[in-house]
């Protein structure tokens, strides 16, 4: 067994850090001619997936992607709105850009994204170097917009659509390591959480067509890629309508049965069905909605990973109404238990937790712990509940907890988490997991890192792989995040 290497442990890895900590920025393509766009986007990946769109909008319109913010001709910043501290961290960031733009005066600046939607006008009388403001659903008139600030006017444009998918545009792929991609299967959310902004800064739900998803699958399948991950606020509330002009497709599932509409387990089939080379993982899961019939698809496919991100929230069922979550404690934990009976204790669990929210008392916030401890999550996401102007929230409920009782509490659910998440991990000492080679590690030249089925991070020497093999690591060693083991073998059963 190799030597334990010391490491503190965390939740989350470097690439899942809590949501609106990550940034990520375009990198540098080919550029003749061409005047140079820096894309910076924060947040979640729905953020970093409509970057991609971004990138491919502005390619037709002669820009090309650069990574150096000095150079760049046109900067846009692609923000979220989540959270507040995300929101102050983009007014840094532009007070920092305004020495560029100094320096340069024809630099563009463009805020877009769910910030750009929430605030809006705001951001272009405060923030004088403001150029361009653009929501979630308006990327299609950015040439537009910058033409209209390059004349020295405000180009504006926070329209949202009832309609929009961009299911026709096909994204430039930022940050690619040329093995994973992000593929957006609908927009919006229709689901009223009254701590959360995105139905105001995203709009209404709605979904994309099955064809360009499986097409988009496919061609990146056929450049290489090994893993999708499909997106959305809510997947499981995915539903395409057959317009009328088109009376049935063929889903390619059940035998080739006609449909009039697709859900969400019958595209996830779809997708799954393209190559059993190509991994198909999926975000977010709503408990209201995910349906035995997904977890049977799940189950039926090798090459759908065996790992749910279902968001708790909270542990108390009070507090889930006023969260207007729309299910109680008894129901959340009835999808756990179908999680467990159909896919096993194998399939890896993860969880959104917020302490804090309003009137929460000591004995609600145990019902969190307790849920924790009954479910024993892989990892999870959790924050100290932070009040959004505009939510139902913030206009019903006083946000009454003290920042110190809200920190304890988180602390004592971090603590807990971590717990588990070393325990289940632990676990898997002595197992083979089945890994997809994504990167170099950041630690050393001479190891790979990749993920796991159930999405575990595990690192072992590179030898004679490639990055984008399916390696099967023997696990040795692990932390609360990380896995560590060395490649094997594995000996068919006759």
């Amino acid at each position: 067994m190799e030597n334990r290497i010391a490491e503190t442990l965390k939740i989350l890895t470097e690439e899942d850090k809590v949501a609106c900590e990550t940034v990520r920025i375009s990198e540098n393509e080919p550029a003749f001619n061409k005047k140079l766009l820096f894309i910076e986007s924060y947040g979640c990946q729905m953020n970093f997936a409509d970057s991609e769109i971004v990138a491919s909008v502005m390619r037709e319109a002669g820009f090309a992607t650069t990574s150096d913010v000095d150079n760049a001709d046109l900067i846009f910043l692609n923000t979220c709105a989540i959270r507040d501290n995300a929101e102050q961290r983009v007014r840094t960031r532009l007070r920092q850009l305004n020495v560029i733009k100094k320096k340069k005066p024809g630099t563009l600046i463009g805020v877009l994204g769910c910030m750009a939607e929430r605030l809006k006008a705001k951001l272009l009388e405060e923030e004088k170097m403001v150029d361009i403001v653009t929501g979630p659903d308006a990327y299609r008139d950015l040439p537009r917009l910058v033409e209209e600030a390059e004349t020295g006017q405000k180009g504006v444009n926070v329209f949202l659509s009832r309609e929009e998918t961009y299911a026709d545009i096909s994204p430039i792929r930022l940050n690619s390591n040329g093995v994973t991609a992000l593929v957006s299967i609908m927009r919006g959310c229709d689901n009223m959480c009254s701590f959360c902004v995105v139905p105001m800064t995203r709009g209404r739900e709605r979904s994309r067509d099955p064809f360009s998803i499986v097409k988009e699958a496919q061609d990146l399948f056929n450049d290489g890629y090994k893993e999708v991950t499909l997106l959305g606020q809510n997947v499981d509330s995915y539903k395409w309508q057959a317009p009328n002009s088109v009376t049935a497709i063929s889903t390619n599932v059940d035998n080739g049965t006609l449909e009039t509409q697709v859900n969400f387990a019958q595209l996830l089939e779809m997708v799954a069905q393209i190559s059993p080379e190509l991994r198909v993982r999926f975000s977010t899961s709503h408990p209201k909605d995910i349906t035995d019939e997904v977890l049977h698809t799940i189950k039926k496919y090798d090459n759908i990973c065996k790992y749910i991100h279902l968001p708790a929230q909270h542990g108390n069922s009070r507090v889930l109404e006023m969260m207007n979550r729309t299910y109680n404690r008894e129901w959340y934990l009835e999808r756990i238990d179908s999680i467990r009976r159909i896919l096993g204790d194998e399939c890896a669990i993860s969880h959104d937790m917020i302490a804090g929210f309003c009137s929460e008392t000591e004995e609600e916030h145990q019902d969190s712990l307790s849920l924790l401890e009954y479910v024993r999550f892989d990892f999870g996401y959790m924050f100290a509940y932070s009040e959004r102007p505009g939510t139902l929230a913030a206009k019903k409920y006083a946000d009454d907890i003290p920042a110190d009782i809200k920190q304890r509490r988180l602390a004592e659910i971090i603590d807990i988490q971590q717990r588990i998440s070393l325990e289940r991990n632990q676990k898997l000492i002595g197992t083979v997991q089945k890994v997809l080679v994504e990167n170099t590690s950041k630690r050393s030249v001479n190891d790979f890192t990749g993920r796991s089925d159930q999405n575990k991070r595990v690192i072992f020497p590179r030898e004679n792989f490639k990055v984008g093999d399916y390696v099967d690591v023997l696990i040795t060693d692990t932390t609360a995040a990380t896995l560590r083991g060395y490649a094997v073998e594995k000996v068919p059963v006759s």
